[in-house]
């Protein structure tokens, strides 16, 4: 009776590329996470208004129309400069959090009384229109960046 055999040098070398990849898990989704939270932040300050103070009336990004007001030596942009983007690791999550600290931005996202109760300013929701958008190309971005990370991972 014939001995039969074949060679595994090849499994071992993938296992060993594998073994590798899991180490290698934490930066790709800190990577995807960093992607999508800069699309995120790229998206909401075009959809912010900036105030205009030269007293013309205007139409925002959000299709909007304002009044502006006459305040010499005022320049709008506060609420468009004030986003930032916080990131945790936790238990081997990686979260990013979009945010904006300015006082009035709830205000302007999800509209507000006027002041003496006559009438209702609409809200832009600049940022959940941006969550939307970004959130219809995250799976072909986490998707491209897998495929790039494993392809080159495992040659």
């Amino acid at each position: 009776m014939g001995r039969s055999g074949f060679d595994v040098s090849g499994l071992k070398t993938f296992q060993k590329k594998l073994e590798k990849l899991r180490g290698q898990a934490g930066f790709v989704a800190e990577d995807c996470a960093e992607s999508l939270a800069g699309r995120l932040l790229s998206e909401v300050v075009k959809r912010t208004p900036a105030g205009v103070y030269n007293g013309s009336s205007y139409t925002c990004e959000s299709g909007l129309g304002h009044k502006g007001a006459k305040q010499s030596g005022k320049m709008g942009g506060t609420l468009q400069q004030g986003w930032k983007v916080a990131r945790t690791h936790k238990g081997g999550n990686v979260k990013a959090v979009i945010y904006n600290p300015v006082k009035y931005a709830s205000d302007v996202e999800y509209g507000h009384v006027v002041s003496g109760g006559k009438g209702f300013v609409q809200g832009h929701f600049m940022l959940e229109q941006s969550r939307r958008e970004v959130e219809k190309i995250a799976p072909k971005v986490v998707r491209d960046k897998l495929n790039r990370f494993l392809g080159g991972a495992l040659k």
